[in-house]
């Protein structure tokens, strides 16, 4: 298993992918999963002085065959939030392992097994429609990476693609705690739909699916306004 160091807008000096090597142990972790192809650590630094507190920030990366499996923190330095992110790791790791085992027997397979299973379903662009089924008029495009944006359109900072392995309510879920995020995006491997899991209050979980609808205008909007709902 490979351990790849890297720094965001920030040096990473030698000392400190040392103690990467170190704090990270392998045998800890191959143990919790045995499917772990490489870890990925990026350091990125704040230079606001109101941030001092959290100017330094370690975020780690788990690929496997199974889910990707993500941890970060921030903290006053880099080891500091190193520490603090790796014992958010291996929570999420120890409760992934947890669950793997829970399930041993049930016939149920994981998420990283469905992609084998049941075909993909159709590309939708940013107001929900189907590839396919896109119009196009007289308002100017420009290209911004991948992306063909209309008229002025926003500024894009950041893209990532992700593979939409078909999955239940209950797999989407269980992922979204494994990356720590409030809201998770998968495709339902029910319904085929684009669906969105997002944390609410307290423990409440909410979803949103999305529908593609061919006779709506594109003055109808889409789902995203309807997030914290």
């Amino acid at each position: 298993m490979d351990i790849v160091v890297k720094g965001r807008k920030t040096e990473v000096p030698e000392r400190f992918r040392k103690h990467v090597a170190e704090k990270l142990k392998l045998e800890k972790i191959q143990k919790l999963d045995g499917k772990v192809i490489s870890l990925d650590v990026e350091v990125s630094k704040e230079h606001n002085p109101r941030q001092a507190d959290r100017s330094d920030r370690v975020e780690i990366t788990l690929h496997s065959r199974g889910p990707v499996i993500r941890a970060e923190a921030a903290a006053a330095d880099p080891y500091a939030a190193l520490d603090l992110a790796t014992g958010k790791l291996e929570a999420r790791l120890r409760k992934q392992h947890d669950k793997r085992n829970d399930r041993r027997g049930t016939g149920r397979i994981s998420a990283a097994e469905v992609a084998d299973t049941v075909p993909g379903v159709a590309s939708l662009n940013g107001s929900g429609l189907a590839v396919a089924e896109e119009t196009t008029d007289a308002v100017p495009t420009t290209k911004i990476g991948s992306l063909e944006v209309r008229g002025d359109g926003p500024l894009v900072v950041r893209e990532k693609t992700h593979t939409a392995a078909p999955m239940t309510l209950d797999q989407a879920l269980y992922e979204m705690e494994l990356v720590g995020h409030d809201f998770y995006l998968f495709v339902d491997s029910e319904t085929k739909q684009p669906s969105v899991v997002y944390r609410r209050h307290a423990y409440d979980y909410g979803v949103i699916h999305l529908e593609s609808d061919p006779l709506a205008g594109s003055e109808g909007g889409g789902a995203g306004g309807a997030l914290g709902g």
